[in-house]
């Protein structure tokens, strides 16, 4: 809340927000943008003098990032695992997208009933999308529904340091051929997760990618003109 207000303070001119402080930072806003009033979570604000409008870039960051690597959300079915801000902006973006079916997993703490509400959301906001909620631990069901997925997305911290020897996919019988992962961890670049869905043949998209895009989206709400993305790029990759 502090350093939200310091933004007014020091008339910054914006900033982002990063796991774990999304939804608590949205609760310090002036405004809020359509997706981060469906998400109820925020990662990139904007200062226009003293007014904070909280949006989310972190689900065009996904799509975008995955339609780069060639891959298009519409019509396929997509598990997610994680039920946070950053999952829940991918889950909202890719029904916006046109995804046909989107089966959730998220541990049974305190949050699941949020994620219950979340895909409710989806449900009304589009019309026709299937939405399903599971248990993180359920690792039968987690790897039937990736089974029978085009697209499986971490976006669990599972990868992430200190967690970085670890894969939120128990059952490696889930990846199959044409299977597209994805993951929203971006250090290290390549996690294991990523390893093993390479190994099983599968498409992988890695994380780094979603940074880049997301940080597009948010590049044009600070200052109104496009990213040079090809020349970031090179710097980014490098």
């Amino acid at each position: 809340k502090d350093a939200i207000a310091a933004m007014r303070l020091f008339g910054m001119k914006g900033g982002n927000v990063t796991m774990p402080d999304k939804t608590e930072a949205a609760k310090y806003m002036d405004e809020l943008s359509e997706a981060a009033q469906i998400i109820g979570a925020v990662n990139t604000i904007v200062n226009n003098d003293g007014k904070l409008t909280g949006h989310i870039t972190d689900g065009e960051g996904f799509v975008n990032n995955l339609k780069d690597h060639g891959v298009d959300v519409r019509g396929k079915k997509i598990t997610v695992a994680g039920g946070g801000g950053a999952a829940t902006a991918i889950q909202v973006q890719c029904a916006l997208d046109g995804a046909r079916e989107i089966s959730i997993f998220n541990k049974k703490d305190v949050f699941f009933e949020r994620t219950l509400k979340t895909a409710d959301k989806i449900r009304k906001a589009v019309d026709g999308v299937v939405v399903n909620v599971y248990d993180l631990d359920d690792t039968a069901k987690m790897t039937e529904e990736i089974q029978s997925s085009d697209i499986f997305a971490n976006a669990t911290i599972v990868g992430m340091k200190p967690l970085d020897n670890e894969s939120v996919v128990k059952d490696l019988s889930a990846f199959h051929d044409g299977l597209v992962v994805a993951d929203a961890v971006y250090h290290p670049q390549e996690t294991l997760l990523l390893r093993q869905a390479k190994e099983a043949g599968c498409v992988c998209v890695p994380g780094k990618g979603m940074l880049l895009w997301q940080g597009v989206a948010a590049f044009k709400l600070f200052t109104g003109k496009d990213m040079p993305v090809q020349e970031v790029k090179e710097k980014f990759y490098s």
